[in-house]
């Protein structure tokens, strides 16, 4: 194996103080893995990130961004009994959450935990899972969170089931997952969006019906109407602001909306007397637990689950594709290591 890598470095906020460096490549200690890194599947949180440290609490620089990869096991460090080498592995999220209730000592990788932005990486045993057989390391390596943020949401805490309706904010990578999942659950799945092209392309991947924002602003009304006034049982909520008051609006009673982005601003605000009548359940979502990808992972083989991937680009183009995600892709960005 060679003796040295290529990995992404960010020493000042600022993707212009993004560079790349050459540096030997790490050792697996006890309890650790080498992973050799074949895909890295880009986040909004990790521009965040790159921009201003915004994705999370106690990131500074010096970092290696970026949180979700798929890749190989290279070596195995002293006591370790859950990988061996040439095992295709995926990165989990949050290191050190593996169930249950999110524990204090969790660390987000790729800031402030390790970044996956490198052609090897080390990772705590525990940090990682078995990648899905039905998946190629480019489809698998967005699980880690956008796939598991909407399996979180929808199937964990929301028990989606056939027949009931889920609504969609958006064509990003955690929507089209929920879009995904919703579809291969049965349920009835609405989507909204700014742009005509991205309704018809949510169409062709099974959405049932597509609301256009921008000619319908209240679009919690649109959503009663195609409910036939019952409203829907689930909401992807991922705006942020008063666009929350929409999403309780368009809630039947008992509903849940999941609290997942904040791309319009940093908190949300809605009228009490749509959530006290409605008895509706508000969820914030940060990402999940191992168990829960674990989950995913044998969902994604069962279902034939493929995820949109709207744009792969090699390891050195890491500014395009920051560039690109800042315009909004419609599904997954990811980053191929070619040898």
């Amino acid at each position: 194996m060679q003796k040295q890598m290529r990995r992404w470095r960010l020493d000042r906020f600022g993707k212009q103080h993004l560079a790349m460096e050459t540096v030997e490549i790490p050792r697996p200690g006890r309890g650790e893995i080498l992973v050799r890194v074949a895909a890295v599947s880009l986040n909004y949180r990790d521009k965040m990130n790159i921009d201003s440290g915004s994705g999370g609490a106690h990131v500074n620089p010096p970092l290696t961004p970026a949180s979700d990869m798929a890749g190989e096991v290279v070596a195995v460090g002293e006591e370790v009994s859950r990988f061996a080498g040439g095992e295709r592995v995926i990165s989990t999220f949050w290191g050190g959450w593996i169930d249950g209730a999110w524990p204090e000592h969790a660390v987000a990788l790729g800031a402030p935990g390790p970044g996956m932005l490198a052609e090897y990486v080390v990772l705590h045993q525990d940090w990682a899972v078995a990648a899905p057989a039905a998946l190629d390391d480019i489809q698998a390596s967005t699980l880690p969170c956008a796939g598991l943020t909407a399996w979180t949401a929808l199937i964990e805490h929301g028990h989606l089931h056939a027949g009931q309706t889920v609504v969609v904010q958006g064509t990003g990578g955690v929507a089209l997952f929920g879009l995904q999942l919703a579809v291969a659950h049965g349920a009835r799945t609405i989507v909204i969006s700014g742009d005509d092209a991205k309704l018809e392309r949510a169409r062709a991947l099974g959405a049932t019906h597509g609301i256009h924002r921008l000619r319908q602003p209240e679009w919690q009304h649109a959503v009663r109407e195609l409910t036939q006034g019952r409203g829907a049982d689930h909401v992807l909520e991922m705006a942020g602001g008063d666009n929350l008051d929409r999403s309780l609006q368009a809630l039947r009673q008992g509903g849940r909306v999941s609290l997942i982005g904040l791309l319009g601003e940093a908190r949300v605000q809605a009228a009490s007397p749509p959530l006290l009548l409605g008895r509706h359940v508000v969820q914030g979502i940060g990402v999940g637990h191992r168990r829960a990808l674990e989950d995913l992972v044998r969902a994604a083989d069962q279902l034939a689950l493929a995820p949109v991937i709207d744009e792969q680009y090699g390891f050195a183009q890491l500014p395009q594709a920051l560039d690109h995600l800042e315009r909004g892709p419609f599904g997954k960005l990811v980053l191929r290591l070619d040898r």
